[in-house]
C-alpha cells in the first residue's frame, strides 16, 4: 500500500471510493465540499493506493490556521489494514509542514464511525471541531 497526494487522474477512482464507503447521505454531503477542496487546494487530499487502485482517502482542510481532517473513506475490502491510520499520518506531517497551530477532526453525524482511529492516534474530545458547519469547506467561501 502506498500513500500519496490526489492527482487529477484520481477523480473517478476517489468518487468511486467514496460511493462504496460512505452511506449515500455521507457520500451527498460530502462531494461539494470535496470539490471546493480540489479546488482550493488538493494537496490535502490524500490517497491509499494498492496494485493501481485507491483504496482509500481522505479530505482535509486549513482553515484559520487550523488542520481539519474533514472525511476519510476506506473500501470496506481493505479496512482493518492500517490504511486508515497510514492516511492519517501522512495527512497529520502535511499539515505539520504547513505549520497548523493545530489539528482538528470535524465532529460531524458521518464522522462518528470514524472517531475510534482518531482517538487511537492521539485525537481526543478536546480535538473534536463540533462546529465543523462553520468550516467554509462547507459553507460559503
Amino acid at each position: 500500500m502506498h500513500v500519496r497526494s490526489f492527482q487529477l487522474s484520481d477523480c473517478n477512482q476517489v468518487i468511486e471510493l467514496l460511493q462504496i464507503a460512505l452511506s449515500e447521505e455521507c457520500y451527498e454531503n460530502t462531494m461539494e465540499p470535496f470539490s471546493r477542496q480540489l479546488a482550493w487546494d488538493s494537496d490535502l487530499i490524500m490517497v491509499a493506493e494498492e496494485d493501481g487502485e485507491i483504496v482509500g482517502a481522505l479530505i482535509g482542510t486549513i482553515e484559520r490556521n487550523h488542520g481539519c481532517y474533514f472525511r476519510i473513506a476506506v473500501h470496506p475490502d481493505y479496512r482493518r489494514r492500517g490504511i486508515g491510520k497510514s492516511l492519517v499520518a501522512a495527512m497529520e506531517q502535511r499539515f505539520q509542514s504547513r505549520k497548523v497551530s493545530r489539528i482538528l477532526v470535524a465532529g460531524d453525524e458521518h464522522n462518528v464511525a470514524a472517531m475510534p482511529l482518531y482517538e487511537a492516534m492521539g485525537y481526543g474530545a478536546n480535538k473534536i471541531l463540533t462546529s465543523f458547519q462553520k468550516l467554509s469547506i462547507v459553507g460559503q467561501p
